[in-house]
């Protein structure tokens, strides 16, 4: 999937402590969500399809990520 950065709006999650060694999240045209290493802000990003978000961010919220 071929997606435009570059007008993109970065952020950090609110419990972020505010460092620069952060995870940022933009949400983009047609629902899709980037996601990149604030330490790298010009390195590459995941992309998830709407459904894969959701997916992804209900997995965390149930603790199925944990290690």
């Amino acid at each position: 999937m071929n997606v435009d950065l570059s007008q993109a709006h970065w952020f950090k999650s609110s419990r972020s402590s505010g460092s620069k060694d952060c995870v940022e999240v933009a949400f983009l045209d047609e629902g899709v969500v980037g996601v990149r290493d604030s330490k790298t802000p010009t390195g590459p990003a995941l992309v998830f399809a709407p459904g894969e978000w959701d997916a992804f961010t209900a997995d965390l919220n149930r603790g199925h990520l944990d290690s």
